[in-house]
């Protein structure tokens, strides 16, 4: 019976992913750069750092990079029946703000251990940047503690609909010889070069 189940989730997963890449295409004009940075081998996690700007980033990242990812989303967008959908096709990882999430960080680990990938925003909301919020350390966090290499993402363009929108994927970042103290460091390290490929 789970095999039945995961079947069908698949089938819906192609005809979700492909029905959001040609709402990109029409809608955004969206240009792919940098997908020769993701690496080819399926089985090896990844974590997609990206900017947060508009809620077309999650998606976005989702059919472009190459392989099956999961995000890191905040508790509240289960409210929203289209993102509860989405959630469940790609199996998302719903994140309690503000509280030490255990469960998220244990299903989150698991995944990365498993040979999945995730994807999340540093920057914890849309616009923490220019709101001048610090970057949170989860995805150093991630992978100080898996060893999973991180995968720099700049979205820009496409304030507006039939406004070009382009996706930059950055080369990947190994962070596997550092350590939990240097978690800030690291978030830093990682923020640079998503302000990077957003110029």
């Amino acid at each position: 019976m789970d095999k039945i189940k995961m079947f069908f989730k698949q089938i819906i997963r192609i005809i979700v992913r492909s029905a959001i890449r040609l709402y990109f295409i029409v809608v955004y004009r969206v240009k792919v750069l940098g997908r020769e940075n993701i690496p080819t081998d399926k089985k090896e996690p990844l974590i997609f750092c990206g900017n947060h700007r508009t809620y077309n980033d999650p998606p976005l990242i989702v059919v472009t990079a190459k392989r099956h990812v999961r995000f890191l989303a905040k508790e509240e967008l289960r409210k929203n029946k289209l993102f509860a959908f989405l959630g469940v096709v790609f199996d998302g990882i719903y994140v309690k703000r503000d509280s030490k999430d255990v469960g998220a960080l244990k299903t989150t680990l698991k995944a990365l251990k498993n040979h999945e990938s995730i994807a999340l925003f540093p920057e914890g909301t849309r616009h923490g940047i220019e709101k001048g919020e610090k970057a949170k350390d989860g995805a150093a966090f991630f992978a100080v503690r898996t060893g999973a290499r991180v995968i720099p993402v700049g979205i820009s363009g496409g304030e507006k609909p039939f406004k070009q929108m382009t996706i930059r994927y950055g080369k990947p970042m190994d962070f596997s010889n550092r350590s939990k103290d240097e978690l800030d460091e690291i978030t830093e390290e990682i923020m640079e070069e998503i302000i990077k490929l957003t110029k």
